[in-house]
């Protein structure tokens, strides 16, 4: 009997995205094929407006490719709506961005608990409560995001993102609004679960150190991955 092909975490084909601006239409992405095994960590690096921010809401269905194929874990984005993309995340993708997106109203296991919520989650503040301890906050529950610093703030985020157990994890600049120090620990927490889980990682990031941690580095360059080379996003009237 054969062994089942291995299905990749991630699998981008040809994948473009346009949007309109008011000079035109902007190539953001121009044809970018990846594939990301299970368990795998991959940094993306490049400069600002070189398309990583773009490629990482494609693969996390927050964008919509105008060409070209996504597909998470076999199951490919292009034929879903809005709400079956969001269930789709909700249950496989875990999203760290460099904001920290806290609802500034709920506690921070409030905060935790929302997207075990929305999964229809039996006890859904006893497993965030358990995220927070993972993280080291299990003290600071009752706390709003105001009381906390930017590091606990982050800290909070990677406990909601990763409380479901995602499969993948995408991070965007995680680091970014935190000091050196505060940032190294956080990763070093953010690396630890995904180990912990075996979570495929996606890393955004223009910190080379960080980068070297990830299994594979790919460079971004003028909204395609290199060594392809490109001119700067064209803009077609």
């Amino acid at each position: 009997m054969k062994n089942d092909p291995i299905v990749p975490a991630i699998k981008l084909e040809d994948v473009h995205v346009t949007l309109p601006s008011r000079a035109g239409l902007v190539d953001i992405l121009t044809g970018v094929s990846l594939s990301v095994e299970q368990g795998e960590a991959v940094a993306v690096v490049g400069p600002s407006g070189s398309g990583k921010t773009t490629l990482l809401m494609v693969i996390a269905g927050l964008e919509s490719a105008t060409s070209g194929r996504v597909v998470i874990s076999g199951q490919e984005l292009g034929p879903l709506d809005e709400d079956q993309r969001a269930q789709m995340r909700a249950g496989r993708i875990g999203i760290v961005f460099q904001s920290f997106h806290l609802v500034p109203t709920m506690t921070a296991l409030e905060n935790v608990a929302l997207p075990l919520e929305f999964l229809g989650e039996a006890e859904p503040f006893v497993t965030a409560l358990g995220a927070l301890e993972e993280v080291g906050l299990g003290s600071r529950a009752d706390h709003f995001p105001a009381q906390l610093s930017g590091g606990e703030q982050q800290r909070v985020a990677i406990a909601r993102a990763l409380s479901p157990r995602p499969k993948i994890i995408l991070a965007d600049e995680p680091t970014g609004n935190l000091d050196s120090r505060t940032g190294k620990q956080v990763m070093d927490l953010l690396f630890a679960l995904r180990a912990k889980f075996d979570a495929t990682l996606v890393l955004i990031t223009h910190d080379v150190e960080l980068a070297g941690r990830c299994g594979r580095k790919l460079t971004m360059q003028d909204g395609c991955l290199m060594p392809a080379r490109r001119s700067a996003a064209r803009i077609r009237k």
